[in-house]
């Protein structure tokens, strides 16, 4: 992950270093579990960079040990905001829990372990965050998340936040090298990137004059958490009347979607308790005034 002053003109996101990282090597695909001892576990980690770098823990060691010896390759110092994913044989994400052991998470017979460092508790105000490289990381998660269809905005926006990447990646708009909009073709922005939306991009980059790589990024920031869906992950449930919902934990408090509509928020200053007991979620509110009984609402998973 390059530092925010220092990247390249004309590459590609993918191809930018990054100098705080520069104990993290390039890894192989294949980790596999130590075979011989039979109490190692060999982990891919990939940043939010898509750099790569490789740890060895024993099977008994708790989660944390990994998590550690990841935030000191990136020299991260508000190490809260964030964690490591791990995916299923079925493709379902999990959060690995720091406080359990490794081998309460993973199956003994694991052979190819990759897990993924991300934001997991997104700041309201990022560009608030102390150190400039925890407000680096966010912008990370927000390009992320913008080009896997996870912040769903309007496109104007989208084509807003996508110019203060290109800004962030190439620096100021040239009218002699970019006479078109193939430059914007060589990133990837949005999931459904056509030509349209690749205009609308150059034409806010033109806008951009004299913005450092920092400054960029703080207006991604600025833009990405207006978003209704910023730091919005959603999970299947249903009601208990059986109808399809999503479920996402954030900071607002839990919220419920229908078809990527909005239709409840339960504040955390509203909720008084969170249970789960097997595939029932339950929220109960504090007691409203003039009411006896507090509320409770069902989900199920």
């Amino acid at each position: 992950m390059p530092s925010p002053e220092k990247r390249s003109s004309s590459a590609p996101p993918d191809n930018r270093q990054n100098p705080r990282l520069e104990n993290t090597t390039a890894a192989h695909r294949s980790s596999s579990v130590d075979r011989k001892s039979n109490k190692y576990l060999t982990i891919e980690v990939i940043f939010l960079d898509e750099s790569t770098n490789v740890y060895k823990i024993t099977y008994k060691s708790v989660a944390k040990s990994l998590f550690n010896q990841v935030c000191e390759t990136l020299n991260l110092i508000e190490m809260d905001y964030f964690g490591i994913e791990y995916m299923d044989s079925n493709g379902t994400r999990y959060w690995l829990d720091l406080e359990k052991p490794m081998c309460r998470q993973l199956s003994m017979s694991t052979s190819n372990v990759v897990m993924y460092f991300a934001v997991k508790f997104y700041a309201p105000d990022p560009s608030r965050l102390e150190d400039e490289l925890t407000r680096y990381l966010f912008s990370l998660q927000i390009k992320k998340d913008l080009s896997e269809g996870l912040l769903v905005c309007n496109e104007n926006t989208a084509a807003l936040m996508a110019s203060y990447i290109i800004q962030a990646e190439i620096g100021d708009f040239n009218a002699e090298e970019y006479m078109d909009h193939l430059y914007v073709s060589r990133f990837k922005l949005i999931p459904l990137q056509d030509e349209e939306f690749e205009w609308r991009v150059m034409e806010n980059h033109k806008k951009h004059l004299g913005q450092s790589p920092a400054e960029a990024d703080f207006n991604l920031l600025e833009t990405g958490r207006r978003c209704e869906m910023y730091g919005i992950k959603l999970t299947p449930v249903k009601d208990h009347e059986g109808v399809p919902l999503n479920l996402s934990v954030a900071h607002l408090g839990v919220i419920v979607f229908q078809n990527q509509t909005k239709v409840n928020t339960f504040s955390w200053a509203k909720i008084r308790k969170l249970s789960f007991k097997r595939k029932r979620f339950l929220i109960k509110l504090h007691q409203e005034v003039n009411h006896v009984f507090c509320r409770t609402n069902d989900l199920y998973f």
